[in-house]
């Protein structure tokens, strides 16, 4: 079906060097505008991503490498973003605005952007992306194909779920579920539990809330706040009262008893860096000592 249209509607994704709106930047952007009379345009830049207060380009998290194949160096010859702006800013007058799952990613995202350029460059900015229809397709796709367990069991298992949300009826329905997808997916699944817990978690976590997680290189980084996307080694060296912060604040137990098991781990790292460095020090001056005692005596005994 043809879209009906009273004004031009802009589909629109975005890559970038990580998923952190605050810290992280556009490396490509990609527009297909619908006309009214469903005619199509097509647009897309790679953009060099640009630090603007150390004046200097952005690294790519490694984990978002992994998804879009961009390498820093594919992007050092491209055009930073406010170089872009104005162009970006005539494509996007006039129209509607449509993805999947922009309005959780990719409008922040681009907005965040368009800000950086007003804020550092001091050009104006005359598209207010608030005053615009968003359509996230992502959103209607969820609201028409729900993704609870009483969807899930009629999908896989063929019939209505009884008693749903009694805790005896969702557990044996959980369980129907996983063996009816082990035989749906052969060629995807392996019926062994550890497969099985690697495939079905999202992202390795540290504590039960996903405060804390790991990231591809096994470091424990934040997962929120301020802080959020730097090591937990990383703030612990920088901001040692963030870690009290966490464990008298309003976190779960959990939460604040790993907070509390790095502070310490960091705190015997530090205790026993200082401890080496003390004895390397001290053989130091045992060498010095001995040294000037052989000088003064020469080579020989003595004693």
């Amino acid at each position: 079906m043809e879209l009906n249209l009273e004004r031009p509607l802009l589909f629109f994704d975005i890559e970038s060097t990580g998923l952190n709106i605050a810290s992280d930047a556009i490396i490509e952007l990609s527009f297909v505008k619908i006309l009214t009379d469903n005619r199509t345009m097509v647009k897309t830049w790679r953009v060099r991503p640009w630090d603007y207060v150390g004046d200097c380009q952005r690294k790519i998290n490694p984990a978002a490498q992994e998804i879009h194949g961009i390498k820093d160096e594919d992007l050092a010859g491209e055009k930073r973003f406010f170089e872009i702006v104005d162009e970006v800013q005539d494509w996007l007058d006039g129209c509607d605005l449509a993805g999947f799952n922009s309005n959780k990613f990719d409008m922040p995202m681009l907005a965040e952007e368009m800000e950086r350029v007003r804020k550092y460059r001091h050009k104006p900015i005359r598209i207010d992306l608030h005053k615009m229809k968003m359509v996230d397709v992502q959103n209607i796709y969820h609201q028409l194909e729900p993704r609870n367990l009483k969807a899930a069991y009629k999908f896989y298992c063929g019939k209505e779920l009884e008693n749903a949300h009694a805790a005896e009826a969702d557990t044996m329905a959980t369980y129907e579920v996983l063996k009816a997808q082990l035989d749906r997916y052969p060629e995807q699944l392996k019926n062994d539990v550890s497969f099985l817990s690697s495939f079905s978690e999202r992202q390795k976590i540290v504590d039960y809330a996903g405060r804390l997680v790991y990231n591809d290189r096994k470091e424990v980084v934040i997962n929120f706040g301020k802080h959020r996307g730097k090591t937990a080694r990383e703030v612990y060296e920088t901001e040692p009262s963030y870690f009290s912060w966490v464990e008298n604040g309003e976190f779960t137990l959990d939460t604040k008893q790993q907070f509390t098991m790095l502070r310490r781990q960091f705190e015997e790292e530090k205790m026993e860096a200082r401890k080496a460095s003390m004895k390397k020090l001290t053989d130091k001056e045992l060498e010095k000592s001995l040294a000037s005692l052989s000088q003064k005596w020469g080579t020989g005994k003595l004693f």
